[in-house]
């Protein structure tokens, strides 16, 4: 193949592609356009190329120069092609669309401080050997009440302070009584559970929703979480729980925190103590721990003379609201945008 001839062509090519770019009404039409001239598979570009290794060594040099120069004039053809149909479309749906400004960033969703709370303390307490485990929050009153050795005439079984499930019959429906089901008002009804089906040692964690119809104020709501923590071993001291709760809380809330723990009582510890911690140049509390009560360790098989151990719950809403500096726990459920956006 001669070289006048290889120009010829080259030259009626970029003719007959810049007549078919400047042809294009639609998108559709550029790909079409786009394939057959410059498509790196069978584009006329790609075809007369391969006629280059035809034409005489010595004209190689002055043919690869005209084809660049050819293939640069389509591709310019091409772009200002694309370009024109995108300013028509843009035009088209607002005539002040202007390109260059930068793009809005879609809103996206993201995870709840919550619940970001809660796995942020598995990772902790993971740490610390423990396995998370789970149960429902539909309870009966044997997990929620009487393996915890909370007696019957205690307040915490009230029917006023708790959310029994009444059950219907064909009578209507029946009077809350203790066979009943409610919603779990406490996740130690886990560790019951828990006990029950696993021989010592046991090291786990709980963390879900619990039940109580407290009036919603600053630091109260009816629906919370808690994380319920249990370790049961031979030889198990209350120096064990103070110490797993203070690597806690200086892995969560920083070593600058500080707690303390307070004589308290509970049914199902003894001795059992309230942990606080010091919050806005106030003491909070925010959970209850102490040995499991031997009672418990009887109610699920244990024999209290062999193993001892603790347990401890905490309010997760209250660590939350202490990491982030929240002062009012409805903000978390108010499901307002503004707010949630945050963190």
């Amino acid at each position: 193949m001669s070289l006048q001839d290889f120009l010829s062509d080259l030259d009626k090519l970029v003719q007959e592609a810049s007549a078919a770019f400047d042809a294009v009404t639609d998108a559709e039409s550029l790909e079409v356009a786009r394939v057959r001239y410059v498509g790196q598979k069978s584009g006329a570009l790609r075809d007369i190329q391969k006629q280059i290794s035809k034409i005489e060594p010595s004209d190689r040099k002055a043919a690869g120069m005209r084809f660049n120069e050819s293939k640069a004039a389509i591709q310019d053809a091409f772009n200002d092609c694309k370009q024109r149909l995108g300013q028509g479309e843009a035009a088209a749906i607002d005539p002040t669309f202007d390109p260059t400004l930068p793009g809005l960033r879609p809103i996206v969703g993201h995870i709840h401080p919550i619940t970001q709370t809660i796995e942020h303390l598995m990772e902790i307490m993971g740490r610390m050997g423990f396995e998370a485990a789970e149960g429902p929050e539909v309870e009966d009153p044997w997990h929620n009440f009487v393996a915890l050795n909370i007696p019957e005439d205690h307040p915490a079984r009230d029917p006023l302070d708790n959310f029994y499930l009444a059950t219907a019959n064909q009578n209507g429906v029946e009077p809350v009584s203790e066979g009943n089901q409610l919603l779990r008002s406490q996740t130690s009804t886990v560790q019951i559970r828990v006990m029950e089906k696993q021989k010592p040692p046991i090291r786990v964690i709980s963390l879900g929703r619990v039940y109580r119809p407290d009036a919603p104020d600053a630091t109260h709501f009816p629906m919370f979480h808690q994380m319920e923590g249990l370790f049961v071993d031979r030889h198990v001291t209350m120096a064990n729980l103070k110490t797993v709760l203070r690597v806690f809380a200086a892995n969560y809330l920083g070593d600058d925190v500080a707690i303390r723990f307070r004589p308290s009582f509970f049914p199902f510890t003894e001795p059992s103590v309230e942990v606080d911690f010091f919050w806005n140049d106030a003491w909070v509390e925010f959970g209850g721990a102490g040995m499991v009560d031997p009672n418990v360790f009887e109610a699920v098989g244990y024999d209290p003379e062999q193993y001892s151990g603790f347990a401890f719950g905490l309010g997760v809403e209250r660590l939350c609201m202490r990491r982030h500096g929240i002062t009012d726990i409805r903000d978390l459920y108010s499901g307002d945008l503004r707010f949630l956006r945050q963190f």
